[in-house]
């Protein structure tokens, strides 16, 4: 579906033959605009980045690249093509035509889905409201940047399902999703690893692997949902955040190539030496933030989780190419418990586990990801491997939250595992030595000490391109 630029808000959802929603979503605009100005990237709003603006909902050739001030980006509303024949994946509806509009018996409840990934979109961009001081490279912040405008149009998706089908209800709540603050005291985002704050690259880096690889996952099952306008929305958002997630994954990497240069290039082997970010840091930093990244699935065992799947608004990943039985009913999920200070093996109702199953999807798809890191280090010379900590390790929801683990799913005392939390957590001191490295590199080409150069660059341009063209 081509989109219509020559609107106000830009759009494929003939948002011109509905004059009160288009009056409404046009009065939120100056809104929206003023929350990215007032808690935005700081400092670059005048600047021209080498952006990627949405032309298309096709596969392929959707974007165009351009310079264009971030104020002046044209964030507007996308829906990926509708299929007249497609059915309700899963579920209790299973197999019966897709709802066009909200069911009554299901408004709350998809409201509130709707609004909890919504207000993770704003969030993040508040978070890494202050990196672009600290860039390694312009490649790097035209990347931040990249990210931070499509998380501002992926709220728009959002915004505009709400106006669109919940009446003034959806509209206070797009006008909360701008009053919410990520780590406000009184109005704080709605899930905790969205209240983080993101001080440094490497957690940049992190939180975009593994904090936006929820998302994928979380966007997925809604693209599964039998409300067709969420489900297209969330495919359409999908093939943006692809890119989000090759961010983290191919920064990261290029952190730990880097770690194991310079510990070569030290006579002591110690990269810290040499200015550069140490392996087992870096290792910390992944034990951390893949640790906050999957309480973003919700408890292991969910009532709430059973009633999504079985009314047909979410389902599992891929519900529709990889499941032949879309029902889930009768059957069971085998589930490690905590019983009587012991883990032990118990069966769930597959329905309740539905939190877990879709975060075994994404624990699968970054083991991917760390052995794609270990080809990398082994490629540098060394030994040395990074790893994925067990699912129960530092958790603070789900059924594990309250239970001391170590890093292979043990339990263990409180005591043990305040000994051995700095080695398995960054520690303030980690997080300041980490802190003194970041320094923003302004000239094109050149790259921060303690990060190698990505490969290639961005749209077949050179890697020293003029990313961002300061004003």
């Amino acid at each position: 579906m081509s989109i219509n630029y020559d609107e106000q808000i830009p759009n494929n959802v003939n948002l011109s033959g509905d004059k009160r929603l288009q009056r409404a979503l046009e009065k939120w605009q100056p809104a929206f605009l003023d929350w990215w100005n007032d808690v935005g990237p700081m400092g670059f709003q005048k600047d021209d980045i080498y952006l990627r603006t949405a032309v298309s909902t096709e596969p392929g050739g959707w974007a165009q690249f351009g310079h264009v001030k971030m104020p002046d980006y044209r964030w507007g509303i996308f829906l990926e093509d509708a299929d007249p024949n497609r059915t309700i994946p899963g579920g209790d509806h299973a197999g019966q035509p897709v709802w066009q509009e909200v069911p009554g018996e299901y408004r709350n409840t998809l409201r509130r889905i709707i609004v909890t990934q919504a207000d993770t979109e704003p969030a993040s961009v508040e978070q890494q409201r202050w990196l672009g001081q600290t860039a390694p490279s312009m490649y790097d912040m035209r990347n931040l940047f990249q990210v931070n405008v499509e998380e501002g149009r992926h709220l728009w998706a959002m915004v505009y399902l709400l106006h669109a089908h919940f009446g003034k209800d959806g509209r206070d709540e797009a006008d909360d999703l701008l009053a919410r603050r990520s780590g406000d005291a009184d109005k704080p985002r709605i899930l905790d690893a969205f209240n983080q704050p993101c001080p440094d690259w490497l957690t940049f880096f992190c939180f975009t692997m593994f904090t936006d690889r929820d998302g994928k996952y979380q966007l997925g099952a809604l693209a599964e949902s039998g409300f067709d306008p969420l489900a297209r929305t969330c495919r359409f958002m999908l093939t943006e955040e692809a890119h989000h997630l090759s961010v983290g994954e191919l920064g990261v990497e290029r952190v730990l190539r880097r770690s194991v240069q310079l510990t070569k290039a030290d006579k002591n082997g110690d990269a810290r030496a040499q200015g550069g970010i140490d392996l087992p840091t870096i290792q910390k930093w992944i034990n951390y933030w893949y640790s906050y990244s999957l309480d973003l699935f919700g408890s292991e065992i969910s009532s709430n989780a059973a009633d999504f799947f079985g009314a047909g608004l979410k389902g599992r990943w891929n519900e529709s190419k990889d499941f032949t039985e879309h029902s889930a009913l009768n059957q069971h999920y085998t589930m490690a418990v905590v019983r009587n200070g012991s883990l032990t093996e118990d069966q769930v109702p597959l329905r309740n586990a539905m939190n877990e199953v879709l975060r075994q999807s994404y624990m699968a798809d970054c083991e991917r990801v760390v052995k794609r890191w270990n080809r990398a280090l082994e490629d540098e010379g060394t030994d040395f491997r990074v790893s994925l900590p067990s699912s129960r390790f530092f958790r603070r929801q789900g059924i594990y939250a309250g239970h001391d683990f170590n890093r292979e799913g043990d339990l263990i005392g409180s005591e043990a595992w305040q000994k051995q939390r700095e080695s398995w957590l960054p520690s303030d001191a980690d997080r300041a030595y980490v802190a003194s490295l970041m320094h923003a590199v302004t000239e094109p080409g050149k790259m921060a000490h303690w990060i190698a150069p990505p490969r290639k660059g961005i749209n077949g341009q050179d890697i020293a391109f003029e990313y961002v063209r300061r004003a």
